[in-house]
């Protein structure tokens, strides 16, 4: 085979993922013992048309698959194939399915620390989130507390800041909350539930037959690229921003504890590996997606809106009082929480100095052509 190869040129990058120590370290313990064959099922909680978030799984497992010589093979299934997205988690730890893909909200009927690994309302932007999982301790702080429940976490994506849906009607102010029902749910249900609004569960193909059939006022998914395939424009013209309760989604890769245990370290270090390279692929790809999709949606008779600042400024009162509720009675919560928060601080003072200086400066420079 010639070093033009795809699949060493695969393996290239996967080196450059897994950093030239981890990957020389693997390659001494890969010589020192038989790589034994695995068959992995991984569980996604996303449909397979949605390309960015499935395809993260389907990545995973040929980077796995080409850098162990199809040794340790991880197969991607959708929603239901044979678990769905409500008891993926579940599944994970109950040894089901040895990996799923998907928010660690979806965990959050069990205990509402899962939720912080995603995102909450007022949280963490994509970068913050990351910055905090990677080097600022919160991966040991969710290491322990996802290892009550066996199970590990590998950082597996962000969707960066979400729109905030929808609507029917423009939000104006405070008062065209009050009784909106609104297809939402986890800590953001929470939050907009202190205004009168009635959050609804629909799947994300039902969305639009509902706000077509006007059982419900709005509705959030993701942002533009993955908005557009809904048609949602056609039947909920306003499309308010931002989706102030997802500033950031994290998403992970599930494995189960034990199965984790029993990987070789050269196959733990290249999972590892594998899953930081998918990561940083799904957040540039919905950066470079995003921008041209809102365009088409706004050709199409979106209509862009901000949110009203009072409801901004009511929001987040109503979420640190939801927080606050919350820590009282979950340690474990209030542990996470007061650990988010400082680091939320910290990222924010240096991205006013620099970040948003700049951004703000090449944001009017656009604007004026």
């Amino acid at each position: 085979m010639t070093s033009s190869s795809p699949t060493l040129k695969r393996r290239a990058l996967l080196a450059a993922g897994l950093g030239a120590a981890g990957l020389a370290a693997s390659a001494r313990e890969a010589g020192a013992q038989a790589m034994p064959e695995l068959r992995w099922r991984l569980s996604s909680a996303y449909a397979k048309n949605l390309d960015i978030l499935f395809g993260a799984a389907e990545t995973l497992g040929r980077l796995v698959g080409e850098a162990t010589d199809g040794r340790f093979q991880i197969q991607a299934a959708g929603p239901g194939e044979p678990v769905q997205p409500e008891g993926l988690i579940d599944a994970v730890a109950a040894g089901t399915v040895e990996m799923g893909h998907g928010p660690a909200s979806l965990g959050a009927a069990k205990d509402p620390v899962f939720a912080l690994a995603t995102a909450m309302p007022f949280g963490l932007n994509a970068r913050g989130q990351n910055a905090w999982w990677n080097a600022g301790g919160a991966a040991d702080l969710f290491g322990e507390i996802f290892g009550k429940y066996g199970l590990v976490a590998l950082p597996g994506g962000n969707t960066g800041a979400q729109m905030g849906g929808w609507f029917r009607k423009e939000v104006k102010g405070l008062g065209d909350l009050q009784g909106l029902k609104f297809r939402i749910g986890g800590l953001g249900g929470q939050v907009l539930t202190k205004f009168g609004v009635v959050p609804q569960q629909i799947a994300g193909p039902e969305i639009y037959a509902a706000l077509e059939a006007k059982r419900i006022d709005a509705a959030e998914w993701i942002g533009p690229y993955d908005d557009e395939r809904l048609g949602l424009q056609k039947v909920a013209p306003i499309y308010h921003y931002p989706g102030f309760w997802e500033g950031g989604a994290m998403l992970h890769f599930w494995i189960n504890a034990e199965k984790w245990k029993a990987l070789p370290k050269p196959y733990r270090t290249i999972l590892q590996g594998a899953a930081a390279q998918v990561g940083a692929e799904v957040q540039a790809r919905y950066d470079a997606r995003n921008p041209q999709a809102l365009r088409r949606l706004v050709a199409g008779g979106a209509q862009l809106r901000p949110f009203p600042q009072d409801v901004m400024e009511a929001a987040l009162k109503n979420a640190n009082d939801v927080y606050g509720e919350m820590a009282a009675k979950n340690a474990d919560f209030r542990r996470v929480y007061e650990a988010m928060k400082t680091f939320r601080n910290e990222a924010y003072l240096w991205f006013q100095v620099a970040e948003y200086t700049y951004d703000n400066f090449m944001i009017r420079a656009r604007a004026r052509g």
